[in-house]
């Protein structure tokens, strides 16, 4: 290609980076977007740059959005006594998509992993903890994948709620997740 097309190579090995896009599909959307310019590309570039800006981490519960605290945080209707701890961001997502809990969310930003050296430290755990303490929950319902890892992270935190009703919800992961993780024994 030409030099001229810099950019465009560049734009396109930085979409084929997102998830599910490999270079022939980045390849795609990108031709896509430079024919629906002033339609798609500028509006999505003004997004980004300004999520770039605005996006955060809730300080309370690890969603992210575009203040210190998200909207389920805030809304006094979820003060149930319930936290539903989730692994990451999309977990919490899908859960809200399906509208099947109407409490808290904590996301821990992963699993516990002594192969990779995360600790609870590593994680939300602590931040957990305290939220437990200081918001009176009642009842913290694990909402982890069936993994080794989401299975010890689930059972560590179990031990440490103590007195706190504990509730374990396994998710299932993708079938390929879970022949990934068993090829790496």
């Amino acid at each position: 290609m030409s030099n001229s097309s810099k950019d465009l190579d560049h734009l396109i090995e930085l979409m084929a980076k997102l998830p599910g896009l490999g270079p022939r599909s980045a390849r795609r959307a990108v031709l896509h977007m430079v024919k629906k310019r002033a339609l798609l590309m500028t509006p999505l570039a003004d997004v980004l740059a300004e999520v770039a800006v605005t996006v955060r981490e809730c300080l309370n519960c690890g969603n992210i959005g575009t203040a210190d605290t998200c909207d389920i945080c805030q809304n006094p209707k979820r003060e149930n006594g319930e936290i539903c701890v989730v692994e990451e961001v999309s977990d919490l997502w899908a859960m809200e998509r399906s509208h099947m809990f109407k409490g808290r969310y904590h996301v821990l930003g992963g699993t516990l992993s002594a192969l990779d050296a995360i600790g609870p430290d590593e994680l939300r755990i602590p931040r957990l903890l305290r939220r437990v303490r200081d918001e009176n929950v009642t009842e913290v319902i694990l909402a982890l994948n069936a993994t080794i890892d989401g299975q010890t992270t689930a059972h560590y935190i179990a031990d440490q709620l103590g007195d706190v009703r504990v509730s374990m919800v396994l998710k299932w992961c993708l079938i390929s997740q879970v022949l990934a993780q068993l090829k790496t024994f």
